[in-house]
């Protein structure tokens, strides 16, 4: 007979939180109790989840007392950082969404297509990355495997959602002509280089999320990355270009097979019919898609991406979830 776990989701009615939702519900774990957290503004509120009604509890201190197997946090860092080390003394193992651990040195960082076994040496939370690292880290691992990378150029095209619900409306509310509240100028028709706080080397949090990241789920303290983050008046889908100066040689055609063969990599090169990776395409997908690919002329080795991935779910909730399966296939 098969085991079945308990699973609470913390933020259940945010942005992240519904998708994780419908998520959940596509891949039907071997759970058997189902628990849903929010702030206490959001409590009480009814939710429909694989045809049951259930009913959004406020999170408080004693809410894991109950015992859980795994917890997915996705309510912001200050929630994480306060109640996530609560829920782990309590047994409970949680993937936490917000950026709350992500550089802690004991506390992996994980990818499941790029570095599953990093799940083994938890210590009761694990980090779920950044939206915009994780969808990049796919491509890039594929190709330092085989070709070792020297550097890596971000250039990102990031839409309104991975500011949660406050930036959907912004953007709405700048269409109409109204103040923006998230952003710090109208994101409609504009384009915005600024996501999170600027740092005094110049750079935002979030480039400089990019850059820690990738070295910490490729493993490389050392590897040369850099970032422009930039907000974008699209509403689901992070777009980004990346420059990847390798160590060897390649044939272009061997490396486009490297990248489709890689698990979660969907290329999509077909310029001749006008065929690389849209936002409007990747919306409501799992995978991340790669276009664009081309030799980089300017330096020895280099190559060229066009990635794309939707960054609610590969980028946050379902990223979560396949922690949790790779944990329950574990045990």
């Amino acid at each position: 007979m098969q085991k079945t776990y308990k699973l609470a989701l913390v933020g259940a009615t945010g942005l992240v939180g519904r998708t994780a939702r419908t998520v959940l519900e596509e891949k039907n774990l071997p759970i058997s109790e189902y628990v849903f957290f929010s702030s206490s503004r959001s409590a009480g509120t009814k939710i429909q989840f694989m045809g049951k009604e259930y009913v959004v509890r406020e999170l408080k201190e004693d809410s894991f007392d109950e015992g859980f197997d795994f917890a997915i946090f996705s309510a912001g860092g200050s929630t994480s950082k306060k109640f996530a080390p609560i829920a782990s003394s309590k047994g409970c193992i949680v993937v936490d969404n917000s950026s709350a651990f992500r550089m802690e040195p004991d506390v992996p960082l994980v990818v499941p297509e790029v570095n599953p076994q990093d799940v083994s040496w938890n210590h009761g939370i694990i980090a779920n990355p950044n939206c915009s690292t994780i969808q990049a880290v796919l491509p890039l691992k594929a190709l330092d495997t085989t070709y070792h990378i020297k550097r890596v150029v971000y250039s990102t095209y990031q839409a309104v959602s991975g500011a949660g619900q406050k930036g959907v409306l912004d953007f709405e509310n700048t269409k109409q002509g109204l103040s923006p509240n998230k952003f710090p100028h109208p994101i409609y028709n504009n384009c915005l280089p600024h996501i999170d706080d600027f740092l005094e080397n110049g750079y935002t949090k979030e480039e400089m999320k990019m850059v820690n990241e990738t070295r910490k789920i490729l493993g490389n303290p050392d590897l040369k990355v850099t970032a422009t983050t930039v907000r974008v008046p699209v509403l689901n889908c992070h777009s980004e270009s990346i420059n990847v100066e390798l160590e060897k040689d390649f044939k272009l055609d061997t490396l486009k097979e490297t990248l489709a063969n890689f698990p979660g990599i969907i290329v999509e090169d077909n310029t001749l019919e006008n065929e690389y990776p849209l936002a409007t395409h990747s919306s409501g997908h799992d995978e991340v898609y790669v276009g664009r690919i081309r030799r980089d002329f300017s330096v020895e080795n280099g190559v060229n991406l066009w990635v794309v991935a939707d960054n609610i779910r590969k980028g946050a909730a379902t990223n979560a979830i396949q922690i949790v399966e790779l944990l329950i296939a574990e045990q």
